[in-house]
């Protein structure tokens, strides 16, 4: 069972200065809940690329932080809102490759690899919010020598 254990900070993205703040609170806010150097980068990626997204696409919006729980497994989930055009054909737009401006096309579907959860909801007219989750994966325990 996953709990939340709170809202860790709601920032808002309205300029590429913004997009560096996000970076950095994902980045702080990974390694406080012991994730590995490799999760945290991952998440950071994920995290950039979405927040451009809402920057760009969106025309800003803000990013929530929430600290998250299961069984003894600390994670963050991250929700990328914005109240721009919507995505006409969410397919479409997690397709690889697929861009609607002069990027290079990895940025939903590339997100979606680099974390454990991904959850899209966005609809013409009515805004996106991007939802991820990634846990901090525990290292296994040392074999014990016999």
């Amino acid at each position: 069972m996953v709990t939340a254990a709170g809202v860790e900070a709601c920032l808002p993205i309205r300029s590429d200065m913004d997009l560096m703040w996000v970076r950095q609170h994902v980045r702080q806010a990974a390694a406080r809940l012991g994730f590995g150097l490799v999760d945290q980068t991952k998440l950071v990626t994920a995290a950039s690329e979405l927040a451009r997204n809402t920057l760009v696409h969106g025309g800003g919006g803000r990013m929530e932080a929430a600290h998250v729980v299961s069984g003894r497994v600390n994670g963050l989930r991250l929700a990328f809102a914005d109240d721009g055009p919507g995505i006409p054909d969410l397919d479409r737009a997690l397709t690889d490759g697929y861009t609607s401006g002069d990027g290079l096309g990895m940025g939903l579907g590339g997100a979606r690899r680099l974390v454990h959860e991904f959850a899209i909801d966005s609809a013409p007219g009515a805004g996106t919010t991007v939802t991820v989750t990634s846990w901090a994966v525990r290292p296994p325990r040392p074999r014990e020598e016999v």
